[in-house]
This record gives structure tokens, C-alpha cells and sequence, in this order.
């Protein structure tokens, strides 16, 4: 009982540190592998905006499962178990992966590393079921009662973390709709004082003067609207909507996107759009021609400027030799010339894409 208390605690103390939902769920597999000796272990979440589930982070992968194909959010055993409410806390167990099957059929033990099985651990927040953690090891040796209880509790620490993180993404997205609503409502202000001022122009035969505050009104308010509506970020400040981005990403591709937005800050709806449609493209590139298996996003802010990167590990590409009905790049540097910043590209192998927008 000491060693299991002595373990929690260590999660804890982990997922205390973590600064993001990434970082704790590799610290939480960090931990298991030290000290269950489970060394294999991948987490399957629930997007919640989508409901799709998406690879979230990995440790010590087979190279089977090292192929981006293989770790989509398509349904497998686990998964199906998980939707159909089968795999709740009350049943950790243990049982074949259906995605490691193929491999396992042909003996194929230089892709598989002789793992055929793994225990599902359901991670829940209260009755909100938030995903999967999958761990094994070589020849997975039979989990005792005593094992298999500490994976559930461990289980149940990840999924307050998973939900507190979410929690602070959606307090965030309410202050950006409030922001939207006192936005509006300025709008409406300063319209209702400029129609005053028109009809009163009007009225002392200022036709001149009424029409020249009619069209700077009208210019004024298609540039209020066109903020009010820079969509795709849906009222979500630019940090959530990537979050949003990347998840769907790497649950239709495999790729896992590495997310850094600590450092993020606000900037004007139009930007934020554009950035993000940047990283859109971006990640649409990466995964039609790069044959990547990581990409990492970064949003970071100074005093002076707002600096997004996307980095990925594929093959790279000539930027000389990209077809003229290739329109990806060129509307990737527009984007950010109407966003009044710069965008540069570094390929290699592998390439790096950054946007810096003044502030």
C-alpha cells in the first residue's frame, strides 16, 4: 500500500507540473513506465468540440505503430469498447490490439517488439468519458488485481487534470465572447450617433457634409463586422481554435501536432484569422506531401511582434520546384502580408514555416 500511495503521489506531483494536457499525459506515461515497468503507452482523448478521437501522446511506440496510418482515430478493439460504454473505470483490463494485429499475424516481431497486448485504462471525469490510456510492455506479463486497481486510480487523477485544462480553454473562450459582445455593442453606438448626425445634416441642408459622414459610417462599420466575423476561429481566441486544429488534424492524419501557445496573447480578429489559416495550409501540406511522423505549432508573443512556427520532420521539398498550380505557398505569404507581417520558409529535410506579424 506505501509503494502504491508513494506512486499517486508521484503522478500528482507530475501532473502539478504539467503546463499543458500534452505534458501531463507523456509525464503520466513517464511515470508508469519507471515504476510498473510498462514502458509502451499511447493516449487515445475525445475531441470536444468534434467527439472525434484523436492520438493525444505516445511513449516508446513499436515501429508498427510509429506509422502515422496506423494511429488514426478509426475505430479499433479499445476504442469500440469505449464508445459503447463498456470500458469504464470498474473494468481495466487487459486485451489484444486489433491495430497491432496484422503485424503480429505475419510474426512480424522486428514491428511489433513481440507486444501484442496492452491494458486499457478509461479516463473519465466523473461520468464524462474523456478517453483512453493504453500501456504494455514486451511479452506483457499478466497484470495482478493489485496492478490493474493503481492504473484505474492513476487513470482517474489524468482525467480531473484533462478536465481542469479544459476548463481554463473555455473560460478563455467566454472572455473572447464577451469581448465580441462589447465590440457589437460599440458598433451599435457609434452607428446610432452617426445616423444622428446625418438626419441633423440633413435637415440644415448639409447634403455634402451628410454624405460624407454617411460613407465614412458605412466604412467604419463593414471594418466592425469584418472583425466580428473572422471565422474560422468561431469566437475562440487564435490559441484555442489551433488547439481545435490540431486535434482534428492528428485524428484524420496520425500526425501528432505538438502545441506550444504558453506564450500566446491577443491580437486583432482579422490577424488571428489569417494566422490561422496559415497554419491550416500548413498542416494540409504537411500532410498531402511530407510524409512527416511530428509536427510542432508555436505561438509565441513579444513586446514587439507575434511569431507563429510550424516545424515538421518529412522530407522537405524545393520551393523553386513547386508547381505554378500550387497555390498553397503563394496564399500563405498573402495571408500574411494582409496580416501586415512576414512569412519565411526553411525545408530541408524537413521544414519550417514562420509568420511574424508586428504588434
Amino acid at each position: 500500500m506505501k509503494r502504491e500511495l508513494e506512486i499517486i503521489a508521484s503522478i500528482s506531483e507530475s501532473l502539478n507540473r504539467a503546463p499543458t494536457v500534452q505534458a501531463a499525459l507523456e509525464s503520466t506515461l513517464e511515470v508508469i513506465a519507471r515504476e510498473l515497468q510498462l514502458d509502451t503507452g499511447w493516449v487515445w482523448l475525445v475531441d470536444p468540440e468534434t467527439g472525434h478521437i484523436y492520438s493525444a501522446a505516445a511513449r516508446n511506440l513499436p515501429p508498427y505503430l510509429q506509422e502515422p496510418v496506423r494511429m488514426t482515430g478509426a475505430t479499433c478493439w479499445c476504442i469500440e469498447q469505449f464508445r459503447a460504454g463498456e470500458l469504464d473505470a470498474s473494468n481495466v483490463d487487459v486485451m489484444g490490439c486489433s491495430r497491432l494485429r496484422p503485424a503480429v499475424r505475419e510474426s512480424r516481431e522486428d514491428l511489433t517488439r513481440n507486444i501484442a497486448h496492452h491494458a486499457s485504462v478509461p479516463l473519465y471525469f466523473q461520468s464524462k468519458p474523456l478517453g483512453i490510456m493504453n500501456v504494455t510492455a514486451p511479452e506483457l506479463r499478466r497484470l495482478s488485481a493489485r496492478e490493474l486497481r493503481l492504473l484505474s486510480l492513476i487513470g482517474s487523477q489524468l482525467g480531473i487534470a484533462i478536465e481542469r485544462a479544459r476548463l481554463a480553454d473555455e473560460n478563455a473562450t467566454h472572455a473572447r465572447a464577451d469581448e465580441r459582445t462589447r465590440l457589437a455593442r460599440e458598433i451599435h453606438d457609434t452607428i446610432a450617433q452617426s445616423l444622428t448626425a446625418i438626419a441633423l445634416e440633413i435637415e440644415a441642408g448639409r447634403t455634402d457634409q451628410a454624405l460624407r459622414i454617411t460613407r465614412a459610417t458605412l466604412d467604419e462599420a463593414r471594418r466592425s463586422v469584418m472583425n466580428l466575423r473572422a471565422e474560422p476561429l468561431a469566437g475562440k481566441p487564435l490559441a484555442q481554435a489551433l488547439k481545435v486544429l490540431v486535434r482534428e488534424f492528428t485524428s484524420q492524419s496520425g500526425i501528432r501536432v505538438a502545441l506550444d501557445a504558453a506564450n500566446a496573447c491577443a491580437l486583432p480578429l482579422a490577424v488571428e484569422a489569417e494566422l490561422y489559416r496559415i497554419a491550416e495550409q500548413s498542416l494540409a501540406n504537411v500532410r498531402q506531401h511530407a510524409r512527416a511522423k511530428n509536427v510542432r505549432l508555436t505561438l509565441r508573443c513579444t513586446r514587439a511582434a507575434a511569431t507563429m512556427t510550424i516545424e515538421d520532420d518529412g522530407v522537405g521539398f524545393s520551393p523553386r520546384r513547386v508547381p505554378d498550380d500550387r497555390h498553397g505557398l503563394r496564399g500563405m505569404r498573402e495571408r500574411a502580408r494582409l496580416a501586415g507581417g512576414t512569412l519565411r520558409i526553411r525545408t530541408g529535410p524537413g521544414t519550417r514555416i514562420e509568420v511574424r506579424v508586428p504588434r
